[in-house]
């Protein structure tokens, strides 16, 4: 779209304009300041020298259309505005017949267009236009006046030109002050708010300057229009300085450099309040003055942008990107006189497409490095996601580890002794497993291992929680089963364990598991229900492996399978050999 608008105002064919210059095509006088227009047939205009002792009274300013390579018919005179008090506009005609127009401060009538021009339409007429004469009351400076003279269609055609790309350009600043104001508020960044500031202020004074605020404001019309827009783009400059400044971390960017963007750019907004109220004198110099130290400006946060970006900075070189327009487009409008030209906005019209460019930029560069940050921190959190994985789960089996398995454990302990159910402990410990690892190697013993641990995997539920304890120990909690249909259930879970095929690697060997069960009710905490499944897996490797052995609460043991174990006597601590 930008793209567009650039080639709708440098690639469309001129037209045929004529630029009214003093000494050039204008000659000039000063009268006094009586209302009546009458006075121009007793003024004697000067050709050459400049004005003085106006700004009091009224200059009058004449064109002869013998000096211009114009048609003497069909004409229209576009003034840019600027401070006056009034302005009254004639044609004088072949017959000597004068025809006025009048705009003055806050009324335009319907003479104002887009960017920020006032035109004057020639009546139709038999008779030939010799002349158009100007008069301005109150004018601020003479060296402020910009005006053509064109064919009516030509300046039709241009003013829709210009009312097209300035309406694209403050759309477009507009998506760019709620776009960055959105992410300032979402990312808590705080250059992101500066940016916002300085596309908002863009976008006012590009509706200032253009004179689309008078559709709504008619009474801005005039030297007030022309005041806040100085102070305006003087304030924008102040935010762009310090956007790009504290967009830059301290470590990337020059402390020397920083300070004196910093103070430029405040000198420069501190500046363009007096001189936008300035009521007079030689506007044009302090306006070349104010040109130069926002040039100044420019140069430095450039030359530190730069700096950062060799120190490392993205945002730097984002910023340095959005900056090389309107770098080049100042440095092209203080070397080149723009005068009237591109549809008579001028260099405004150049600064407003930079400003336009600046912010798109700006925005697209934030959300791509936001973007960036988005995934890098996608990735920490997967990472950090798996590591936790790893810290709760066996890398072997993949079934949790002890850690994993007791954090998972006690929430379901919890629901056992909030709803009065019995919870149950199976201790799998696998039998003479150390002579698979002496016999078949590592590799077959873990193989062994990651079988029977698919194999447990398969009762994990709602009401049942499995792991590999460490070694050749798996362990299941299971709370709301007890007596017989506890028994079954361990059973089922030993001869699953003995029905995995291992033959590939043991051949015809069989792998068996003693299984050790603790039942509560209602359910008490892990340790002690650990304590009691330990002793009831000791017993079971203790009458010969390959059985379950269930112990209750009053660790008076349970009939096992396939036989009975004893209950009398100390039980000592678990020592024999897998």
């Amino acid at each position: 779209m930008l793209f567009a608008m650039l080639v709708l105002a440098f690639g469309s064919s001129p037209a045929e304009a004529a630029p009214l210059r003093l000494n050039d095509t204008l000659c000039h006088a000063v009268g006094g300041t009586e209302p009546s227009d009458d006075m121009a047939a007793r003024l004697t205009f000067a050709c050459d020298g400049t004005p003085t002792d106006y700004r009091r009274g009224s200059l009058w300013l004449r064109a002869d259309l013998s000096r211009l390579s114009l048609p003497p018919r069909d004409l229209a005179l576009m003034v840019h505005q600027t401070r006056f008090d009034r302005l009254a506009v004639a044609f004088l005609y072949a017959d000597g017949i004068l025809r006025w127009q009048h705009v003055r401060q806050g009324d335009y009538a319907s003479h104002w267009r887009v960017g920020g021009q006032i035109m004057f339409e020639a009546p139709d007429r038999s008779a030939p236009i010799r002349a158009v004469i100007m008069r301005f009351d109150g004018m601020a400076d003479h060296a402020l006046i910009r005006a053509r003279l064109m064919p009516k269609g030509d300046a039709v055609v241009q003013s829709a030109n210009m009312a097209a790309a300035v309406g694209a350009a403050l759309t477009l600043l507009l998506v760019g002050a709620i776009y960055s104001l959105s992410l300032a508020v979402a990312v808590r960044r705080q250059y992101l708010a500066w940016q916002a500031g300085w596309s908002g202020t863009m976008l006012l004074w590009g509706a200032l300057w253009s004179q689309v605020h008078l559709a709504l404001f008619p009474g801005m019309a005039g030297t007030v229009t022309a005041q806040a827009c100085t102070f305006l783009a003087c304030a924008a400059v102040a935010l762009a300085s310090v956007s790009a400044v504290k967009a830059i971390d301290r470590n990337h960017g020059s402390a020397v450099l920083r300070r004196a963007a910093l103070a430029l750019g405040a000198g420069v907004g501190i500046a363009g309040f007096p001189v936008a109220w300035m009521p007079g004198g030689n506007l044009e110099l302090w306006g070349q003055i104010l040109g130069l130290a926002v040039l100044a400006d420019l140069i430095v946060v450039t030359v530190f942008l730069g700096l950062a970006w060799r120190r490392g900075s993205v945002e730097a070189r984002d910023f340095l990107a959005a900056w090389g327009l309107p770098m080049a487009t100042l440095a092209f409008i203080h070397i080149v006189d723009v005068g009237e030209g591109i549809w008579g906005g001028g260099a405004q019209l150049p600064v407003l497409f930079a400003a336009t460019w600046q912010a798109l930029w700006l925005a697209a560069a934030a959300t791509r490095r936001l973007g960036q940050l988005r995934v890098e921190r996608d990735i920490a959190r997967a990472a950090e996601a798996q590591a936790s994985r790893l810290a709760r789960h066996d890398p072997l089996t993949g079934l949790p580890n002890r850690r994993g398995f007791i954090e998972s454990v006690t929430p379901l302990l919890d629901r056992a002794r909030s709803d009065n159910l019995p919870a149950a402990l199976l201790l799998v410990d696998i039998d003479r497993f150390k002579s698979i690892n002496d016999v078949h190697g590592h590799e077959a013993g873990d193989a062994v291992l990651c079988a029977i641990g698919r194999r447990i995997a398969r009762w994990e539920g709602a009401m049942c929680t499995v792991a590999r304890m460490g070694g050749e120990e798996f362990g299941l909690v299971t709370i709301g089963m007890e007596g017989i249909i506890l028994e079954r259930f361990a059973e089922s879970v030993r001869r699953g364990i003995a029905a995995c095929d291992h033959g590939a690697l043991l051949g015809d060997r069989v792998v068996t598991a003693s299984v050790g069960v603790a039942v509560v009710r209602p359910a008490c905490d892990f340790q002690n229900l650990y304590r009691l499944a330990d002793e009831a897996l000791y017993d079971a490797k203790r009458e010969g492996r390959d059985r379950v052995v269930i112990r209750r609460r009053d660790e008076s043991p349970n009939p096992a399978f396939p036989g009975t174990l004893p209950s009398d006597g100390p039980l000592p601590s678990r020592g024999l050999s897998s």
